[in-house]
């Protein structure tokens, strides 16, 4: 290898490091399933090292951290930057190339596109003749490319498309992830492994208060619709908004979870306003741990009219709480229909309010029956079976194991 890095010997442990550009509580997916992957990994035995930024003057319990006698975390010291929304360090590229040289790390797995921190695993994995996985979490996808893009046209010319090339293997989380890579022109070996979810403890207890926001009552909670997310144009929030109105539950409830990003909320409550709707709308603002499942438990469906997923892991916990689901094609969710536990739906307002018609209809018994199918349908997302997948990647691209039969080379 070069730069005087030496080829472990096969007997030695597996060493990865895993690098993603944030690690904040409510920064979306990515950080909270890296750092789910990473524990998991961690417990199977191999080295890993996760690598991401630390904005100076931000609180340390804002950061999703993996335990520490499982992963060894480094946060590096960045810098918010207000025109862009985004994080800079300019330390991050060197603290990664000394741990991969020194610590003689086998391979390096960057999660996400087109941030500073994408582009530096990409070099150091170059410079250093280590081989790159890179999980592109439906960066690519159609809607995700169209947001801000004459941004990402320009960092696809210039180094983005270089970056993919080069890695040794891509990771998408659903068939349809990869097959959007494939129309892209990247050629080399896709692993299709689905992002995990938490199975709450049957034991946990749904009353939790959250400065009153947050108090489950039974009878009220037959009537709660949810969404948890990012308040987000992505999330399709306003044609919740217009949906609800078409259909105008009586009695029921809408209740908005997560943070607010560039705004978009004073957009949603606009909308509502404008449609008489602000009386059936909550936001109870970001929410995570505890009362997060007791939120799920509040709750007798779940809604997510997005229009670009991924995975959407907020699916899965929703199942995985017993909730019924509406989601639409914009998420990896056929499966919904199939299992009978929920609703796959075109993207738009029409098919949408007709969803929520057929929810609400149903009997409080049936929505349930609904809810018990998906928690029984949701438990293959164990994230054990899902960290066995890719450690066998890993293994794979090392030369320490045959080609497992997530990795399409089609």
């Amino acid at each position: 290898m070069p730069n005087g890095v030496d080829r472990p010997s096969l007997t030695s442990p597996l060493r990865v490091v895993q690098t993603i550009a944030s690690l904040r509580r409510g920064g979306g997916g990515p950080s909270r399933t890296v750092t789910a992957l990473c524990r998991e990994l961690g417990r199977l035995g191999i080295q890993v090292e996760l690598i991401s930024q630390f904005v100076t003057g931000s609180a340390a319990d804002n950061y999703l951290l993996p335990p520490a006698d499982l992963v060894t975390t480094t946060l590096v010291s960045a810098y918010r930057l207000p025109l862009v929304g985004k994080s800079w360090s300019r330390s991050f590229r060197a603290v990664l190339h000394k741990r991969c040289e020194h610590e003689q790390s086998r391979l390096i797995h960057d999660n996400g596109l087109w941030l500073p921190t994408n582009h530096s695993a990409a070099v150091v994995a170059r410079k250093l003749g280590i081989p790159l996985i890179i999980s592109t979490h439906g960066m690519l996808e159609p809607w995700a490319l169209n947001h801000r893009a004459w941004k990402k046209q320009l960092a696809w010319r210039f180094y983005q498309q270089c970056d993919l090339r080069t890695a040794r293997v891509l990771h998408a989380t659903a068939p349809h992830e990869a097959e959007s890579l494939r129309r892209h022109g990247l050629r080399q070996p896709i692993a299709v492994i689905p992002n995990g979810v938490e199975l709450p403890e049957l034991t946990e207890t749904a009353q939790v208060s959250r400065s009153g926001q947050i108090a489950v009552d039974v009878a009220s909670a037959r009537r709660t619709a949810l969404f948890l997310g990012r308040i987000h144009p992505v999330k399709g929030l306003l044609a919740l908004v217009d949906a609800w109105g078409i259909v105008r539950p009586a009695g029921w409830r809408m209740v908005i979870a997560g943070p607010d990003e560039g705004g978009h909320r004073a957009v949603v409550e606009a909308r509502l306003s404008a449609n008489g709707l602000t009386e059936q709308f909550t936001f109870v603002g970001p929410i995570d741990g505890p009362e997060k499942a007791a939120l799920y438990r509040s709750a007798a469906l779940f809604v997510l009219p997005t229009f670009s997923e991924n995975f959407g892991v907020v699916v899965a916990e929703a199942l995985a709480h017993g909730l019924p689901v509406i989601t639409t094609h914009g998420a990896p969710w056929a499966d919904l229909p199939v299992h009978d536990c929920g609703w796959w739906i075109p993207i738009g307002v029409a098919p949408l309010a007709e969803a929520l018609r057929a929810a609400m209809a149903l009997s409080d018994t049936d929505r349930a029956d609904m809810g018990a199918r998906g928690l029984a349908y949701v438990r293959r997302y164990d994230w054990a079976a899902i960290a066995e997948d890719m450690a066998a990647v890993y293994r794979w691209v090392l030369g320490r194991g045959e080609r497992p039969d997530c990795v399409r080379m089609d």
